[in-house]
């Protein structure tokens, strides 16, 4: 059988092409980029992957490039300002719940603990290969989920049920949902 894409890309959009064959399931340490991938899948709740993907420059300039500690300082007015932001995906819950986000992974950081840490001990260090086989196959949310996401809740992180946190371990790496006929599968 060729080696071909997940399925769930779209061959002829070269963003989704390359964050799929660059990011997608590659394991993430940098408490900075988790940072974002967790927003990317915030803002993504009830939206295509595709709309967020696409307006994910425009994120990074509205939340200066993730950086944790300016967005922490975010403030009602600067929530304000940025939902009249047309580039981005004007939700007043989701943009507050970033800088409260930022707020608690700093928060977190304070204790000696990085995001990377707290995150990874939930599958033991390790990348959880589901070995797919179609990717409409893989569960909404599994255990795995359920319990981060409960955890999540409980550290003050705001956006983190089980579906949109099952998108961020995929988009984090910390499950392989490559299908196998992927070359992605392995890297």
């Amino acid at each position: 059988m060729a080696s071909k894409r997940c399925q769930w890309v779209d061959e002829k959009d070269a963003l989704m092409v390359q964050y799929h064959d660059t990011e997608w399931g590659h394991p993430e340490h940098r408490d900075q980029m988790l940072f974002e991938l967790l927003s990317l899948e915030t803002y993504q709740a009830g939206l295509s992957w595709r709309t967020v993907l696409h307006k994910r420059q425009a994120f990074r300039e509205a939340f200066a490039n993730y950086d944790l500690e300016q967005v922490a300082q975010y403030t009602e007015v600067k929530i304000a300002q940025l939902m009249q932001d047309a580039t981005i995906i004007r939700n007043r819950l989701k943009l507050q719940a970033t800088v409260n986000n930022a707020q608690t992974i700093l928060a977190l950081q304070q204790t000696g603990q990085s995001f990377d840490q707290w995150l990874w001990a939930f599958v033991d260090n390790q990348t959880i290969d589901h070995h797919v086989i179609n990717y409409r196959e893989v569960p909404a949310k599994d255990d795995l989920v359920i319990s981060v996401s409960k955890a999540m809740k409980k550290l003050g992180l705001k956006f983190v049920g089980p579906v949109t946190i099952y998108s961020f371990l995929q988009a984090a790496g910390l499950v392989n949902d490559h299908e196998m006929t992927c070359p992605y599968h392995t890297k």
